[in-house]
């Protein structure tokens, strides 16, 4: 499928959506509308390996036969399912039974079964408990399909799930669907949910173009970024990973062998779904990806917390968008904490430099980190200044990226993007003010494929652009009290043209001259009419 088709394939499933969430919040449609989505796609290509495996002994149906040919198979074989079952686990690493199968509550929405709701909720149990392994559990446990959202009785409800499966069944199949189209639509649906859903987008949402940004930076050879990208990354990491379209985009840039193993963490309990669903729907292996659900500046995931220095999780390349100024509780023990202890406590009132510093802690020391932050960082004094100055001396603020305004769905101010290295090869750092180059929109500004490629460029090259970017001499930020205000270093005011002061007394004097003829050309005619001269 192309590029267009995946796009046309989004539009259309998100014109279903909005037809028929009525006075549904978007944010609570889009589980339901995602959910069905994703158990689409698993059941597809779970049916695709058990055709490989059954061989010729998978049941051959005519077109207007609605039967399940696994649910034929296994009526036929009895004896065989507990066997065939673990060969699939092993080979496809996921079970489905037939009645669970998409197919099949197609089948159901579109005869209006009163057992349709019945059977979603049954089947939505069976994927988390028994289809993959524990990793996978909850994976639709914030689904209600009891919820009164959808009707204020069991019937209503059913009915109503019957025309969201049905509608999306129709929509799909008018596309031929390959393995990532279907992640490409989610992913566009998740943006215009976001669109959709006013403050809440930016928990669970990055801008595409955004994120392009990040990931082509991070891919680059970390020592020489001339060279271009890097053979391998073995772990990237996002630690907040929202539904993972930075992590996707690290393994979309890299392609699909150029990434080890992607992790995520995500505090948010149905993000968190989001992402492990949107991981599999992009074709990327349970034993491609590990997303944690838990909280990155607690620092709960068990693999992050060893403490011998040399069995340490590092990683390739870490990207992130972490809430904007973020209001934490930090604790004195919080001081002593290893990601903490060399550069002190972020402010209560942001957590800005608490994110970064969780990440900044798991790089390796020939990775590359870029992470998305408000311009505040860049500029604020106390503990905040005291952790930007430390990373300055340290040599490992690589670049600061200022990025135009109202880009995200969910604030309207503008952002940069930190690039950091703890082996860098320039002592200086690169400013690249990109806050005058964007697409205006209705709603949100956008960054055009032009304004993406002129940044990751001038990054990659460390080009000096007059009023764009500029390689500054750590001197000078030392001059500046360490304040890393993009617009001091690189200022986009257009200067005003120098005036001639002696061509000007020369346009005055010929303006004083021609009121003057006009004066007495006038006083003439009042002359010659008896009037009085001015």
């Amino acid at each position: 499928m192309t590029a267009i088709e995946q796009h046309k394939l989004g539009k259309v499933l998100w014109a279903i959506a909005d037809a028929l969430r009525g006075s549904m919040m978007a944010d609570d449609f889009r589980d339901y509308m995602l959910s069905f989505i994703f158990l689409r796609y698993l059941s597809e290509q779970y049916e695709e390996a058990v055709k490989k495996e059954l061989g010729d002994d998978y049941p051959k149906l005519s077109n207007d036969d609605k039967r399940i040919p696994l649910q034929i198979w296994y009526d036929e074989n009895p004896d065989d399912i507990t066997e065939f079952e673990q060969q699939m686990r092993r080979k496809a690493h996921y079970v489905i039974l037939p009645k669970y199968l998409w197919g099949n509550i197609v089948e159901l929405a579109r005869t209006q079964d009163k057992e349709l709701l019945d059977t979603l909720e049954k089947g939505f149990k069976y994927i988390e408990e028994q289809s993959f392994d524990s990793s996978f559990r909850g994976l639709f446990s914030e689904i209600n399909l009891h919820s009164d959202k959808l009707g204020k009785t069991y019937e209503k409800r059913n009915t109503m799930l019957c025309k969201v499966v049905t509608e999306i069944a129709k929509g799909i199949s008018e596309f031929s669907t390959s393995t990532d189209s279907l992640g490409d639509a989610y992913e566009y649906l998740i943006g215009e949910f976001a669109a959709n859903s006013g403050q809440k987008a930016g928990e669970f949402y990055t801008p595409q173009m955004i994120s392009s940004i990040l990931s082509k930076i991070v891919s680059l050879d970390s020592q020489d970024p001339t060279t271009g990208k890097k053979v391998k990354i073995d772990r990237v990491l996002d630690f907040a990973c929202g539904s993972g379209s930075l992590l996707l985009n690290v393994r979309h840039e890299m392609g699909k062998h150029g990434v080890g193993k992607i992790y995520g963490q995500e505090k948010n309990i149905t993000t968190y779904n989001l992402a492990r669903m949107n991981m599999l729907l992009h074709g990327v292996k349970d034993t491609e990806f590990e997303i944690h659900h838990g909280d990155s500046l607690l620092n709960d995931w068990d693999i992050l917390n060893e403490m011998n220095p040399a069995k340490k999780m590092q990683f390739d390349a870490i990207v992130a968008n972490p809430p904007f100024s973020y209001r934490w509780e930090p604790t004195e023990e919080m001081g002593k904490d290893f990601r903490f202890k060399n550069y002190g406590l972020a402010p209560k009132s942001a957590a800005d430099f608490a994110f970064l510093l969780h990440g900044f802690h798991f790089l390796r020391e020939d990775g590359t980190m870029a992470i998305i932050l408000p311009h505040g960082v860049l500029f604020r004094g106390g503990k905040e200044e005291l952790i930007r100055k430390k990373l300055l001396n340290d040599g490992n603020i690589d670049a600061v990226i200022g990025l135009p305004s109202n880009l995200f769905y969910s604030t309207g101010i503008p952002v940069c993007i930190l690039v950091l290295k703890k082996c860098k090869k320039n002592d200086d750092v690169l400013f690249i003010n990109a806050s005058e180059y964007f697409e205006k929109g209705k709603r949100q500004n956008a960054l055009r494929d032009s304004d993406v490629n002129r940044i990751v460029e001038t990054y990659q090259y460390r080009k000096d652009v007059e009023q764009y970017s500029r390689c500054v001499s750590m001197c000078e930020i030392k001059d500046n009290d360490y304040n890393l205000n993009i617009s001091r270093y690189v200022s986009t005011a257009k200067e005003e043209a120098p005036i001639d002061l002696a061509e000007v007394h020369k346009q005055l004097v010929d303006i004083d001259k021609k009121i003057e003829n006009a004066r007495d050309k006038h006083n003439a005619f009042l002359k010659e009419l008896g009037l009085d001269l001015i």
